[in-house]
């Protein structure tokens, strides 16, 4: 479980919301996996609605991902990864990744700094 602080968990959730969205087909599924990726990142159930709202008008308000992954950015790789794993969850929450969400994806390991082997790596554990 991470312990991040709030502005950590509402960029993640920016993050989170616009892998959901980028397909434009958000689902319940991806809410709820949302919504335990950010109980386990250190929200809790009184202020998840919230941040949920936040992440939704940040998401909604941007016109590039830099801003979501800032805060993603200075993590270890450790936390990284789990974000990654989040990510991949929500993508392969329909049992298929189109090419907007690969593309995500590939962008994200060049502005994390995450090497493509261990995303792909996380992608098929996922997957499967």
């Amino acid at each position: 479980m991470l312990k991040l602080e709030l502005k950590e968990i509402i960029g993640i959730t920016a993050l989170l919301i616009h892998a959901a969205k980028i397909d434009e087909n958000y689902s319940n599924i991806e809410e709820k996996i949302i919504r335990q990726a950010l109980l386990e990142f250190g929200a809790n159930n009184e202020n998840i609605n919230e941040i949920i709202k936040v992440g939704h008008d940040i998401e909604n308000n941007s016109n590039q991902i830099l801003e979501f992954t800032k805060e993603v950015k200075i993590m270890s790789e450790k936390d990284k990864i789990k974000i990654i794993e989040k990510l991949w969850k929500i993508i392969f929450s329909n049992k298929e990744a189109d090419m907007y969400e690969t593309n995500l994806m590939r962008r994200l390991e060049g502005l994390l700094y995450i090497d493509s082997k261990i995303i792909g790596n996380i992608k098929e554990k996922i997957r499967k």
